[in-house]
């Protein structure tokens, strides 16, 4: 039972200082935002603010790495017999259910996420959850010479896909990505097709 309760400690700091860093980095730039004002923000020593993350782009970039970390858990959840595209919607479905943005923080946050300056660490989040998608899809491919090459061409895929939705959801406010999603997939077979 402590182990529950040490996790959400730990789960309740990472949020302190990223929704500290998203405010600082809001109403300062980017740019001047530093570690030692985020760890003072969240009421926390720089130590405890190194304990969580390496650099404050991760600090401002969690929500990113969260969710795309949830969505690759979910997916590997679903079962074997969904297509995988099945699998990524209802696992998308299901992360929206989840997920209960805050309109007024989703507002900074959509400003912030553009900042150039976040570009490397933005791309850092999606080639940590490409890897996690590859593996995941690979599970439900069956056994092949092309096994790898395919699940990560796949993967790489499913994560464009998400990534354009994502965007496209910040940009225009849009507050169903699922079905932004859906729209998108069928694009893509559209596409290749």
């Amino acid at each position: 039972m402590s182990t529950g309760l040490r996790e959400r400690k730990k789960a309740a700091t990472r949020q302190a200082l990223h929704d500290a860093a998203v405010r600082l980095a809001t109403e300062h730039g980017v740019e001047n935002l530093t570690v030692e004002a985020i760890a003072d923000a969240a009421t926390v020593s720089r130590r405890t603010f190194s304990n969580y993350f390496a650099s404050k782009e991760q600090a401002l970039l969690h929500q990113d790495r969260a969710l795309t970390a949830r969505l690759v858990e979910l997916f590997r959840t679903r079962p074997a017999g969904e297509s995988l595209m099945t699998a990524l919607l209802r696992a998308a479905e299901q992360l929206a259910t989840e997920y209960a943005p805050d309109p007024a923080r989703e507002e900074r946050y959509r400003a912030l996420r553009l900042d150039p300056a976040l570009l490397p660490e933005l791309v850092a989040v999606y080639a940590a959850a490409e890897r996690g998608f590859a593996e995941a899809v690979r599970e439900r491919l069956p056994d092949g010479p092309d096994g790898p090459l395919r699940a990560h061409v796949l993967a790489a895929t499913l994560l464009a896909a998400l990534r354009v939705v994502g965007q496209a959801a910040l940009e225009r406010g849009e507050r169903n990505a699922v079905d932004l999603l859906r729209q998108a997939i069928s694009i893509t077979r559209e596409g290749f097709g």
